[in-house]
């Protein structure tokens, strides 16, 4: 480096050549001459390898056919599920025959300068996409209506500085050589609407059965939307998503003046109404939500053209199985307003779906298309566990400590206090954290979050991958018995913390993709378990699974231990429920809103979860008579569990070393005593307690001396003759007054 500056300080003229002789500087002018030549060829040369080598011709956009091969999803044993068909049907139409309105819905939501544009955007798209790529490296922003029909149809999918230049180079070129609006009807011939309806005659057959020049406003902008994100925007996938693209597009139709405001009134009150997908599917709610996710990944046209073999999660057995048992049990409790359900079946430790059941007939209605696992629901009681699970994972409790199931009115900060009261109807006094739980009474779970605190439990679920609980600020107490919104695909995922010994596992539905060539494109190592999940599998709690532990050994166990316990839960659910299978240690809660909106039960061993909801779509409430999951949606994932369980070994969840079995008083929940002739000093039951929790500070006050009348037993004054001072435990905390009798019938509040 030093020789090659020392070479070039002599080839340049001194400063002194350079201010006093002509000759110098004129050699100087030469050497830069030559430098800014040179400067020009390397340019060029880059350029033309980087943007224009290979560069198509836009006179070809007019001619432009492809050749895109079909993608296929497979279930996890090579059974096909859906092939996303190769052909692209195109039937041409010309711009005047159209309606204005419908190449304006596209204008308004893509492209609102496209009459006044060169091709590109400088304001609205140039910029931005330069921001996007230099800042979060997302190259899909900015494109025009001219950039997408030349990214379309002459162009890669590929996510690239020099594809999205290509793209801009395209678009100008184009712009030189068409006129707009003959521009805007290629676009309107070529654009993909999902599946293998491509431009707008096609999208018109597609989704209303009629041809393009007989679509309606409400109709236009409902295609127009769909280019964007065909799969999300699907009325067939996601109808709620479709209405409320449409309505966007609806609305930039109004602002841009291309309809009246009663036009665009009477457009946004039509309901979607599309015919019938004829095509051939299994598991249709599954496949679209994996190919969304392989849209998201690899973009539309590498998945619906790019001839991809998608190997899922899904056991297909036990989807249709699933379907079917879904089905007859709806039919059973039809009467009581029941016209919808849900089924997730997973593997928590590897976080596989093994059966989507988003509604009970996908091709039904419209609304059947609405897949539930994803969609926002209050949960009910089954958010108990995790509130408990934070509680002793924090040492607040242990399952012996005792909570006091009172009446009880907790301070709202705004209005009337919030009084919850329990499903039965009744008070059960002095009760621990295992029968609380196990038994789904209301108050204690409301007094344990109060104990623990909303923020905490918050954070604490956001750890177990709950996402819907943002902002601590905007939830209550009534958060404990299921006041705020979960999607069951991540209600799954936090129950996969109780069975993973504290590690939650997020969902998976693909095994494995590759290319039209055979190349392995994506690969999940799904610890070498069977394909065929009938068959026996190994335990998971002997494997090392993935990620973060967010919640101790000893907390999980006890919350599944505490699930499984048909004993304690008998008081509310009696003996022999169907929350019991025979000869299977299964953990299990069940879930009903107080509205009666939403009935839930999710169980789950170390190796399966099966979580189910019935309800209805609308929100409209079921008949009060079906006020617990053990009613509408335990029988079903009885049989669901029963299925998936049948020839599997009865797996119990590991006990960590630091848990022992201790012997504790059954009205403080601290270790028992012994009096001096050696008796206990109290009624005594085991429990399992962690190292060092023995003695965690008890929640009520314990026992005192205080008057009572010794014919009734109740507390009285000493003035009172019938008086006599006795030992009782007095029913007070945090949140209670005193009270000893506090029998009382106010109306239920489902929580089971």
């Amino acid at each position: 480096m030093k020789k090659m500056l020392e070479r070039i300080k002599n080839i340049l003229p001194s400063k002194k050549v350079h201010n006093k002789s002509p000759h110098g500087r004129k050699l100087k002018r030469k050497i830069l001459a030559g430098l800014f030549f040179l400067i020009i060829i390397v340019v060029a040369i880059i350029s033309y390898l980087f943007i224009f080598h290979d560069l198509p011709s836009p006179n070809s956009l007019k001619d432009y056919k492809s050749f895109p091969l079909s993608s296929h999803i497979y279930d996890r044993k090579g059974k096909l599920l859906y092939e996303i068909f190769s052909e692209e049907n195109r039937t041409p139409v010309t711009l005047s025959d159209l309606p204005k309105y419908v190449a304006q819905a596209s204008i308004a939501i893509e492209d609102k300068d496209f009459y006044s544009h060169v091709g590109v955007s400088i304001t609205s798209g140039v910029l931005r996409a330069v921001r996007d790529m230099f800042f979060t490296k997302n190259l899909q922003g900015g494109s025009t209506l001219t950039q997408q029909l030349v990214k379309g149809a002459l162009l890669t999918s590929d996510r690239t500085v020099q594809r999205k230049i290509k793209e801009i180079v395209l678009a100008i070129w184009a712009e030189q050589i068409f006129k707009k609006n003959e521009i805007l009807e290629m676009y309107l011939n070529q654009v993909p609407y999902g599946g293998s309806a491509y431009g707008i005659e096609e999208a018109s057959k597609t989704y209303f059965d009629k041809k393009a020049k007989e679509l309606t406003i409400a109709e236009s902008a409902m295609l127009a939307g769909l280019p964007q994100a065909p799969s999300l925007y699907s009325p067939y996938v996601n109808p709620d998503l479709a209405l409320e693209r449409r309505n966007a597009v609806l609305q930039k139709m109004f602002e841009q003046k291309f309809i009246t405001k009663l036009q665009f009134d009477q457009a946004k009150n039509t309901p979607i109404k599309v015919k019938p997908l004829s095509v051939a599917i299994k598991a249709p709610h599954f496949v679209f939500f994996v190919k969304s996710e392989l849209e998201k990944e690899y973009g539309i046209q590498t998945v619906e053209e790019g001839g991809l073999r998608i190997y899922t999660t899904l056991d297909l057995d036990i989807q249709e199985e699933s379907e079917k048992i879904l089905s007859e049990e709806l039919e059973k409790v039809k009467q009581l307003q029941v016209s919808n359900g849900g089924i997730l079946v997973t593997r928590p430790p590897t976080g596989e779906i093994l059966a989507m059941v988003g509604s009970v007939n996908y091709f039904a209605t419209s609304s059947g298309a609405f897949n539930v696992t994803t969609a926002l629901r209050q949960p009910g009681s089954s958010l108990k566990p995790l509130v408990y699970a934070v509680g002793i994972d924090t040492k607040v409790v242990t399952p012996a400590s005792i909570l006091l199931d009172t009446k009880t009115c907790f301070p709202s900060g705004i209005g009337k206090p919030y009084c919850p009261v329990n499903y039965d109807g009744s008070f059960h006094g002095l009760t621990n954290i295992r029968n609380s739980l196990a038994n789904s009474y209301n108050i204690p779970a409301v007094k344990m979050l109060g104990y623990i605190g909303v923020e905490e439990f918050v954070s604490s679920a956001s750890g177990m991958t709950i996402s819907t609980f943002t902002d601590a600020r905007r939830y209550g107490l009534s958060l404990a018995l299921g006041g705020g919104e979960v999607r069951m695909t991540e209600l799954a995922q936090a129950y996969s913390t109780l069975a993973n010994r504290g590690k939650p596992v997020r969902l998976n539905s693909i095994l494995k993709v590759t290319d039209k060539l055979g190349n392995t494109l994506y690969e999940f190592k799904d610890f070498n378990y069977q394909n065929d999940v009938r068959e026996p599998v190994k335990r998971p709690n002997s494997l090392t699974i993935p990620g973060k532990t967010v919640l101790s050994r000893e907390a999980s166990f006890l919350i599944s231990h505490i699930l499984q316990d048909n004993g304690a839960r008998s008081s509310a659910f009696g003996a022999g429920s169907f929350l019991e299978i025979k000869g299977r240690s299964v953990s299990v809660k069940t879930g009903t809103t107080d509205d009666k909106k939403d009935n839930w039960t999710i169980g789950y061993t170390p190796n399966f979860l099966t979580a189910v909801w019935v309800g209805n779509n609308d929100n409209s409430a079921m008949n009060p008579y079906l006020t617990s999951g053990i009613t509408g949606a335990a029988p079903i994932w009885n049989r669901v569990m029963k299925t998936i369980l049948e020839k599997q070994p009865d797996l119990r969840q590991i006990q960590p070393d630091s848990l022992r079995l201790r012997l504790v008083c059954k009205e403080t929940g601290l270790l028992a005593g012994k009096n001096p002739d050696g008796t206990d000093s109290c009624q005594t039951y085991n429990e399992y307690l962690i190292n060092g929790t023995e003695n965690v500070k008890t929640l009520t006050t314990g026992r005192m001396t205080i008057p009572v009348n010794r014919d009734t037993g109740k507390m009285t004054t000493l003035d009172d003759p019938a008086n006599e001072m006795q030992e009782k435990t007095v029913l007070k905390d945090k949140y209670s007054t005193f009270c000893l009798d506090c029998a009382q019938d106010p109306q239920p509040t489902p929580g089971h």
